[in-house]
This record gives structure tokens, sequence and C-alpha cells, in this order.
């Protein structure tokens, strides 16, 4: 273990002495790859440091106890006492720092809510996800920008494609993909019955170029003419496009924008990003045959999440976290949740589970 902590040191002195090298300065891409990765180090190497000082802390509190007697001595004692109660504090916080980093923390982040089961009421759910992730993200400052909106006719979402960039935005939000199931009376329903339903979540890392390579040659590009409202020349050029990934059947189209070029690049942008996370799950799937897709067939059985408005209850089914405090959820406070998701996953990892 000593061994694998200097060589972490090593490495960390290497890439921060390298931040300022010509090779990294003169290329964008590699200046943020070796940012992203010395921001990441910075926490572990900082303990490891920390613990290394505490340990020479204690060993001469060992040795300045031999040397001394009487009240010396005891007062040595207390400092050696206080130095192992900062090395077991330490250790127990470097387990945490050593487990597998997520390779997408730090990137932004590109999320897609739809209607699933459910009808109208279906569409109006993912409305209202679509405000609680809103919510969320103004409270850690994320910003989110809308790539593509598809309103329902009583002002539910059909589907939504958003970018949420914000450097922990990824390590909050990727529990979020699946299923949502909601029971509730929706305001389609006349007899005051409660109704079950459900929306999909997708979220998938932003991908950069220098993530995904696509070949033109692989891509069927059409244009036609936006439909539904918008503004002056949305509804009136062959501004929409939709391109197709012919080596994956992997379909995008955008229409929010004035122009072409525009709506293009959006559709790129979430092309790469989806490519991306196919690449990943594939290789998630070599490792664990039990993985499933994230957002599954949308029925009303499949969830990972349950939101029961008669009694103020929202439950997590992939850990059996369950919370009293939906409407406080829904208005934003996503943290309680994420946190017990957070803190599942490192168990599991400590575990050698996951």
């Amino acid at each position: 273990m000593q061994d694998r902590l200097e060589s972490i040191e090593r490495d960390y002195v290497d890439l921060e002495a390298s931040l300022g090298s010509p090779e990294i300065l003169g290329d964008q891409d590699k200046m943020r790859e070796a940012g992203r990765l010395y921001k990441q180090l910075t926490p572990l190497v900082t303990c490891i440091r920390a613990l290394t000082e505490m340990q020479g802390n204690a060993q001469a509190a060992r040795e300045l106890m031999a040397e001394t007697a009487g009240d010396e001595r005891d007062n040595w004692r207390e400092e050696l006492m206080a130095s192992e109660a900062a090395i077991e504090v330490l250790e127990e916080e470097l387990k945490l720092l050593l487990l597998p980093q997520d390779p997408n923390d730090g990137k932004n982040l590109i999320m897609e809510i739809r209607g699933a089961e459910g009808g109208e009421e279906a569409n109006l759910f993912a409305h209202d996800l679509l405000e609680m992730y809103r919510a969320y993200a103004a409270k850690y400052n994320w910003n989110i920008e809308t790539l593509q909106m598809d309103m329902s006719e009583m002002g539910g979402v059909n589907q939504v494609t958003l970018l949420i960039k914000g450097e922990s935005a990824w390590s909050h939000l990727k529990f979020e993909g699946g299923p949502h199931r909601v029971q509730r009376v929706p305001a389609t329903e006349a007899q005051g019955r409660v109704h079950t339903s459900s929306a999909t979540v997708m979220v998938m890392p932003e991908a950069e170029e220098v993530d995904i390579s696509i070949d033109d040659k692989d891509l069927d590009i059409d244009v036609y003419r936006a439909s539904g409202p918008g503004g002056q020349g949305v509804n009136t050029t062959d501004s929409a496009v939709r391109i197709t990934h012919r080596p994956t059947g992997l379909v995008v189209s955008m229409q929010d924008e004035r122009s072409q070029l525009q709506n293009r690049a959006r559709a790129m942008q979430v092309l790469r990003s989806r490519l991306l996370k196919l690449r990943q799950e594939e290789a998630d799937a070599k490792a664990s045959a039990a993985r499933k897709a994230q957002v599954g067939g949308g029925g009303r059985s499949e969830k990972i999440r349950t939101y029961n408005y008669k009694d103020n209850r929202i439950t997590d089914h992939r850990i059996g976290f369950t919370l009293y405090q939906l409407q406080v959820v829904l208005a934003g406070d996503l943290d309680p949740v994420i946190d017990a998701l957070q803190a599942d996953l490192r168990a599991r990892q400590l575990a050698g589970d996951d």
C-alpha cells in the first residue's frame, strides 16, 4: 500500500509540473483532461500528505515518550493518542478516496425526460420531473440549456433534452436514469381515482469530439420544416434536422433553433453523448451480464423510484430508501435521496460488489 501511495504522489507531482508545459498549454483537449485529472487527484494527495505527516508525528511522540518521564512523558502520550486518532480518521478517508473514480466525474451531462405510460398524465409528470431537476440545478448553480422541447397539449412534456453544466452535476445526477413511477389523482381524472403512470429519464455524460469520433459517411442527414410553436422563421424554412447513425440505428432530431446549422450542431452534440453512453454500457455489460438498460420499457411495473402523492412519499427501489417529504423533493431538495444512493455505491465498492 505504501508503494502505491508514493506512486500516486509522484504521478501527481509530475502532472502538476506538466500543467505549465508547452505541450499541454498548446493543446486545449490535453489541457482540459490534465486539469480534470489534477482536480480529481488533489483531495487524494492532500489526504496522503496529511496521513504521512500525522504518522511522522506519532512516531516522534513514541520516541520522545521512551526518552522522557513524569509529566513530560504524559504530555507526549497525549500527543501520541491525538495523532493516532487523527491517523484513524485519515485512513478511513483514504479508503474512500482510493475507490475507483467514475471516468465521467466532472463532465457536463445530457438529460432526456419523456412521458411514458399513462397518456397525458405521464406527460404532466414528466413536466414535474423537469421542474424538479431545474430547481435542483439552481441549488448548485449549475447551468441548464434546453436543447429540445416537445410540449403536450395540456402543458406536459412529450420529450425534453437538457444540457446540464456543472462540475458536480454528473456525480449527483448519474443515478437519475430509469423509469420514474407516479401514483396520484391526475388532472385528467374526473372521478378522483388514483392512477399510476410513468416517465423515463436518461442521463448521459456530454461527449466531446475527442471522446467519440463519428465518420460523416455513417450519417444520414435529413432536413425538414419545423412543426409546432416557434419564432418567426422557425416554421417557414427547412431548419429542422434529423440525423441517423447507420451503424447503431440511433436517431436524433432537433428543430428548436432558427437555423439548420444550429440544429445540426445540437443534434451532433446529443448523438455523440448517446454513442458514448452506448459504448460505456457495452463495456460494462462485458464485466457484468446482469446490468440492465436505464430506461427499460417505461412500463408501470418497471421503476427505479415511486412518487406517491397521497402518502407524501418517495421511494427509491434500488436501495429500499423511503422519505416522507415528497413535496420537498419535488421542489428541488433531492439531496437526501442522492446522498443515500452515493452512500450505497461507496458501501458496495468497499465490499467489492461494484
